[in-house]
């Protein structure tokens, strides 16, 4: 705009604006006085005061207090010739106790070095709607990235534990045709139903995740920590027994938890088949699963005798996806993934001491508290 233009354009100018609801402010800094147009104290409920720009902080404050830092620096970048013009998006409290969002864009307009003040002329665009809409989007978008972080941790559960019935069967099948016994036979048959009875429990739960997927929380149950471990160990036992493995279970029968059973069964399971799997070539694996109480969290430790991790090389990596440590041809770096993630959905965490030739700690930290 050129501001030699005729007052009686101006007026056009400015009328303009008024239409298109585009509010104009003016500060001049030799005057010390700041002038709002009647469209500019409209969008906060003002148009009617006219008593409101007397005081040249009226609108500077009511500016949010989480916005007035960068409202100031922008205004200060453009003073020091950092930017070409000061644009900025701050909040502002309405007459009626609400706020809006402003699009608050300005130039000086005078030479201030020279002259020694400022003269600085600007708008105000009410962006309020376009704002909510922004956070709309955002917060979709935040659905589906959760509901795609759901669907692969689903996948994942299904692709990782499932296997480990598909080889207990696959193993269990081999024994029975090798058994020479019927009593051998029997025992086998045994050994197969109960596997089956696991693999249908994990279905069922597999279910309940799937059914719950569109609901706003994960169903939780009260579930009884020690019986639990106790149930997920019939699913590792023939692992247990093919590595003459002791499993001592130290966990307070009295405790409970709120959790999700499908995903306390797959981190148990995880990390138990995990401590057999990268046993100590020169000794049977011992895995100690223990539990004590911290203020409104619950800490479920799994201790084992193992090959231990080299945290210093590869402590970084332990969570990470496909990351394997040991050249052990069944590791798919998949497992201490699925762990973390199923861990932090209920806003837990997980971490790791280990020393190599020693054996591994993982402490699981959960909250505890009933949901509402």
């Amino acid at each position: 705009m050129n501001f030699n233009t005729p007052k009686s354009n101006l007026r056009k100018f400015q009328t303009a604006l008024e239409i298109s609801k585009i509010g104009v402010w003016d500060f001049n800094e030799k005057l010390d006085r700041v002038f709002f147009s009647k469209s500019s104290k409209a969008i906060i409920g003002f148009e009617n005061d006219a008593t409101f720009g007397n005081n040249i902080d009226d609108w500077n404050n009511r500016v949010h207090p989480e916005d007035k830092k960068n409202y100031r620096k922008d205004f200060r970048n453009h003073i020091d010739g950092k930017t070409v013009f000061y644009i900025n998006k701050h909040r502002i409290l309405c007459k009626n106790g609400t706020y809006k969002w402003i699009l608050d864009k300005g130039q000086i307009v005078n030479d201030h070095r020279k002259d020694g003040y400022i003269h600085f002329i600007g708008t105000h665009t009410d962006i309020t709607e376009q704002q909510n809409n922004e956070v709309k989007v955002h917060n979709a978008l935040t659905i589906a990235t959760k509901q795609n972080n759901k669907l692969k941790n689903f996948a994942h559960i299904v692709t990782h534990n499932l296997r480990q019935y598909s080889g207990n069967f696959e193993s269990l099948l081999e024994f029975y045709d090798e058994a020479e016994s019927i009593k051998e036979k029997e025992e086998l048959i045994g050994h197969l139903k109960e596997v089956s009875s696991c693999l249908d429990r994990t279905i069922q739960n597999l279910n309940e995740i799937v059914s719950v997927q569109s609901k706003k929380n994960t169903h939780l149950e009260n579930l009884n920590i020690s019986h639990f471990i106790e149930e997920t160990l019939k699913v590792l036992d023939l692992i247990i027994v093919e590595s003459k493995a002791v499993i001592n279970n130290k966990v307070d029968p009295s405790l409970f938890v709120h959790y999700n059973s499908a995903y306390l069964e797959s981190i148990i399971q995880n990390l138990i088949s995990n401590a057999i799997k990268y046993k100590h070539p020169e000794r049977d694996p011992v895995v100690t699963i223990s539990s004590k109480t911290v203020k409104s969290k619950l800490v479920i430790s799994i201790q084992d005798n193992g090959i231990g991790i080299d945290l210093a090389k590869f402590g970084k990596d332990i969570f990470g996806l496909y990351r394997t440590f040991h050249n052990n041809k069944d590791a798919e770096g998949v497992g201490l993934y699925l762990t973390k993630n199923q861990i932090e959905a209920f806003g837990g965490k997980i971490t790791v001491n280990s020393e190599v030739n020693v054996g591994t700690i993982f402490n699981i930290i959960i909250p505890n508290k009933k949901p509402n």
